[in-house]
């Protein structure tokens, strides 16, 4: 090549170096050309969405709490038996479930380190809060259709 030329460098990006530029990855990550799994993003805003709605379901449930403390069982019942004490109730468990298995998880994820303890707990994470909300939901539906008398 002459003096006065100047080679030219190519420069070969993948994908994940649009969002992961090479000065910031591991040597490790560079090796293996991998980037983030992108799916912490998704967990973020459910965690982020589910804890504020839950701010006003809660209050509505502490209000509903002290409202029913002392009240006998047909009262509380009939209470129930409203449909819109029945859907706040109903979105208020279900709302929480979602948080509460969110924020499980990402407490496994992060503190334990075996595939197989992790995988477990994961899974038994999501069975928990899947059969406590259809059990709850069930629950909430039975004494509302019975107070109706729609059962």
């Amino acid at each position: 090549m002459g003096a006065g030329r100047r080679q030219r460098s190519v420069l070969i990006m993948s994908k994940n170096d649009i969002y992961q530029p090479q000065q910031f990855r591991t040597p490790l990550s560079r090796a293996r050309g991998l980037g983030a799994a992108r799916h912490g993003v998704d967990h973020f805003i459910t965690e982020r969405v589910s804890g504020l709605a839950l701010v006003p379901l809660m209050l509505w449930g502490a209000y509903a709490a002290l409202k029913l403390i002392g009240a006998d069982q047909h009262t509380v019942a009939m209470w129930l038996g409203q449909p819109l004490n029945a859907v706040l109730a109903s979105l208020l468990l279900i709302v929480a479930l979602v948080h509460l298995q969110g924020s499980m998880r990402v407490v496994i994820e992060d503190y334990v380190h075996r595939f197989t303890t992790k995988t477990a707990l994961v899974i038994g994470n999501l069975f928990v809060c899947v059969v406590a909300g259809a059990v709850g939901i069930f629950s909430i539906l039975k004494v509302a259709l019975t107070v109706t008398g729609a059962h």
